[in-house]
């Protein structure tokens, strides 16, 4: 019985291996069956998606080219933990804060930042200010003698205290 029953003949064509495919830009899935190959990203995934730039920014020996914002972040928060551990706290935690709101600008500002982005760019860019600013407030009003006094947090420390 003959494969290409009820197709036009001018559409299929016999590939190296032996197998049909309908046009010259079709190739066969794991199957074997005929699939249009596209580059153009499905409408509704049903796998984990490509990581961010997927090769597409760099080639894959230049992985620091395409990695360089995460090198960024990670650099000023291990130079805010060596701070720390030299026994300067407070201007060593104020660096961690720093480092990750300097990843909430890069996450805004640039297209493509590797493995900086983890989440969706709107849930990446609260999560970091948030986390950096509440480090940089923290760090700022810790004792002894603060460099940020807020009044109200004296008195509802005291009210829950002396309850």
């Amino acid at each position: 019985m003959d494969s290409t029953a009820g197709t036009d003949s001018a559409d299929v064509t016999e590939g190296i291996d032996g197998i049909e495919v309908r046009d010259p830009v079709s190739a066969p899935d794991a199957d074997g069956v005929p699939r249009r190959t596209t580059r153009r990203f499905p409408l509704f995934t049903r796998d984990t998606a490509r990581p961010e730039g997927g090769g597409r920014a760099a080639p894959g020996d230049a992985l620091a080219a395409r990695q360089w914002p995460i090198i960024v972040v990670l650099g000023i928060v291990a130079l805010g933990l060596l701070v720390t551990a030299l026994d300067v706290f407070r201007i060593g935690t104020i660096l961690i804060g720093v480092g990750l709101l300097v990843g909430a600008v890069l996450r805004w500002l640039l297209p493509g930042v590797g493995m900086l982005a983890v989440r969706s760019r709107f849930t990446d860019i609260v999560t970091y200010t948030v986390l950096g600013t509440a480090i940089v407030l923290l760090s700022l009003m810790a004792q002894p003698e603060p460099w940020l006094q807020i009044p109200f947090l004296k008195d509802t420390l005291h009210f829950t205290v002396s309850s």
